[in-house]
């Protein structure tokens, strides 16, 4: 990990509070981790940790949904402007546990850590991505999975409903998943029904992202844990 001062190359609106950053980055990046991301103005105290949605060479991408101050500032940044970036943290997605026939499920903004998981599972994983009403960055997830199924609750793009609830489990060897919390709960308990491998990606508000400040506490069998270190990738056998 490392402390940077890093030039915007991209950061544009892609759907109602959606956006896309990009900035320059090199080094190795797992699935899975994230940034603590700052603008340089100190417009606000606190970075603001956001997933890692795609790598490409030397940029890293991130896709974000707007909610407060920090994120809304971020959104103002245009190419060339400089942000600072702490990172990579965490520990993400073990792409060598994931053998077999994954099921990758998302859920609304959730679907951000899980592309560059599914541009390395390549073909063995299937796309399943939930959302409220509008749909967003899908066709990145359509380039490389093996195959993909989009899901509304009001039914305007895709099929209506939750995307829970088109899940077959006894195609899958493990399913992975990073959303909201009452839908990754269900895939967990379905998993253990199924007696499937389940993997999830919990978000959590963060103050530092080095497991310093105690924020992100996870409650799991063997005691509490950080969401920023000891995750924000966790096996479902191992929560509460």
């Amino acid at each position: 990990m490392k402390v940077i001062k890093s030039k915007v190359t991209e950061n544009k609106s892609i759907a109602n509070r959606i956006f896309k950053l990009s900035s320059e980055f090199s080094g190795e990046i797992n699935p899975g981790q994230f940034f603590m991301i700052k603008t340089l103005d100190n417009s606000f105290l606190l970075p603001r940790p956001i997933s890692v949605n795609d790598v490409n060479k030397n940029e890293v991408t991130f896709l974000y949904r707007t909610e407060g101050t920090g994120t809304t500032k971020i959104s103002t940044m245009r190419p060339g402007d400089e942000l600072q970036l702490f990172g990579p943290l965490g520990n993400g997605f073990d792409v060598n546990k994931l053998q077999g026939k994954i099921a990758v499920v998302g859920g609304g903004i959730g679907i951000a850590p899980l592309l560059y998981l599914i541009k390395q599972l390549g073909k063995q994983a299937d796309a399943y991505l939930g959302f409220k009403d509008c749909v967003y960055s899908v066709d990145e997830f359509e380039k490389y999975a093996g195959s993909m199924l989009i899901v509304t609750e009001n039914g305007s793009e895709g099929i209506k409903g939750y995307v829970t609830d088109y899940i077959d489990y006894s195609k899958y060897d493990a399913v992975v998943t990073c959303g909201p919390e009452i839908m990754m709960s269900k895939i967990m308990n379905s998993c253990r029904e199924n007696n499937v491998k389940c993997y999830v990606s919990l978000e959590r508000r963060m103050a530092c992202g080095m497991g310093v400040c105690l924020g992100c506490t996870v409650m799991t069998k063997s005691g509490n844990k950080r969401a920023c270190k000891d995750g924000p990738v966790f096996s479902s056998e191992e929560l509460i």
